[in-house]
């Protein structure tokens, strides 16, 4: 149970308190407010004050803080101010900010009074407050006619908090992105050392009435549930979460992914892949030492998918930071020393499949006495991304939209290959 919420700026300012409970007295807050938040450094999120315990986190340059004096739980008290932070970005156009709490007190106010009740908790879903706390000026997508249901929803209470009736559409649409970052870890001799793919699967739905989607993957599960036996074609996915829309109940008995979208943008689920990764490129680094003051670069940086082109492809080569010229040729894209970083950074911004370009280099540096310390060779970094492309190996093998009116919905479905952190040591 939490007795009250402040909105503390940087400087120690108290910009809104909302008291729920009255046991958390003023002394105590004005003791933390001076103790911690006037300190420069402080390790524990969590404080005790005149037996009240303060619970807090930072989002830009406001501190959220939650107050109370039971023994409650502590990720639980961080769970709702992580989600306070996420309604307010919802109402504030993504940024949460002081100036955005001072132009809009009433409107904070007004969402810490729904958003908790006695110091419980209640719907933090930003899709449910909008419904009945609407902000002034807020616009709808432009390409779309949709007619709002009435402002107060019969699902405040119910199961389907994160979907209000009486929706409508036009044009009934389903925007499905997989999104995979890719992690590697490679030897100087060109072993993968690590490699996993950390993916979310994104929806955008524009559909009319309260529809039931089911979804369908060539996971190992979910193909044995449809008693399939798991082929080469299948994968195996580890440290699943899903949206709370998922009907965990289903996926356990048939291992079919079922749940009533919510209306917009949301992630649907999140997984990582750690057996047969494809991956995107490979990187072969060859840096040679010519004395003390000269180095040699060679790097063959080659896609390993074809039929799809990368974009926006960076390499970023590590240099001594004694560095004080570079002279580089590439074969794409153009290569430029950043002494801020200490990197040759070679960009290219597109990379079609099954292309090999090389980039070579000579780097002259400043022979410092001070410099005993041998350069370390930090590993060579990728960013890159990839469309149309599933590292992992996933696929969308179905998905169905059952709704009592039978229209028809135009489905779209997009793969997008990104990187996580993807090096290669030299």
């Amino acid at each position: 149970m939490i007795s009250a919420v402040y909105l503390i700026n940087l400087k120690g300012e108290i910009l809104i308190y909302r008291a729920y409970r009255d046991d958390v007295s003023r002394a105590a807050a004005d003791a933390f407010r001076m103790q911690v938040l006037a300190a420069k450094e402080f390790r524990s999120p969590v404080q005790v004050f005149e037996k009240a315990s303060f619970f807090h986190i930072r989002s830009s340059n406001v501190y959220l803080v939650a107050a109370t004096r039971e023994n409650v739980n502590a990720s639980m008290a961080f769970q709702f101010l992580f989600a306070l932070v996420e309604v307010f970005k919802g109402y504030f156009g993504g940024a949460f900010e002081e100036e955005a709490v001072r132009e809009n007190f009433p409107l904070v106010y007004e969402l810490l009074d729904e958003v908790m009740d006695f110091g419980y908790p209640q719907s933090c879903s930003v899709d449910l407050l909008k419904t009945f706390i609407m902000q002034e000026g807020q616009q709808l997508d432009p390409g779309r006619a949709l007619v709002a249901a009435s402002l107060a929803p019969a699902q405040v209470t119910g199961a389907v908090s994160w979907r209000r009736e009486g929706i409508k559409y036009r044009k009934n649409e389903v925007f499905l992105d997989v999104v995979e970052n890719v992690n590697l870890l490679m030897s100087s001799k060109g072993t993968v050392l690590k490699s996993d793919v950390t993916g979310e699967i994104v929806m955008k739905t524009y559909l009319s009435g309260m529809p039931e989607c089911k979804f369908g993957l060539n996971d190992k599960l979910m193909m044995q549930g449809e008693g399939k036996k798991g082929g080469s074609g299948s994968i195996e996915m580890e440290d699943v979460s899903f949206h709370q829309c998922v009907k965990l109940g289903k996926f356990d008995s048939d291992k079919a992914v079922t749940f009533i979208p919510p209306d917009g943008e949301f992630v649907l689920m999140k997984y990582r892949v750690s057996d047969n990764i494809n991956l995107p490129f490979k990187v072969s680094p060859i840096v040679k030492e010519l004395g003390r003051t000269r180095l040699e670069i060679n790097v063959k940086v080659k896609a390993q998918y074809s039929s799809v082109t990368g974009l926006n492809v960076i390499v970023r080569i590590p240099l001594p930071p004694n560095t004080a010229k570079v002279t580089t040729t590439a074969a794409a894209g153009k290569a430029k020393y950043e002494p801020e970083t200490s990197e040759l950074v070679w960009r290219m911004r597109k990379f079609p499949g099954d292309t090999e370009y090389a980039l070579s280099g000579e780097v002259e540096m400043s022979a410092r006495i001070e410099d005993k310390k041998p350069w370390s060779r930090p590993p060579i970094s990728m960013e890159f991304q990839v469309p149309m492309l599933a590292a992992s190996g996933l696929h969308v093998r179905f998905l169905k939209i059952y709704e009592k009116s039978n229209y028809n919905t135009i489905k779209w479905v997009r793969y997008i290959s990104k990187n996580g952190q993807y090096l290669n040591r030299i």
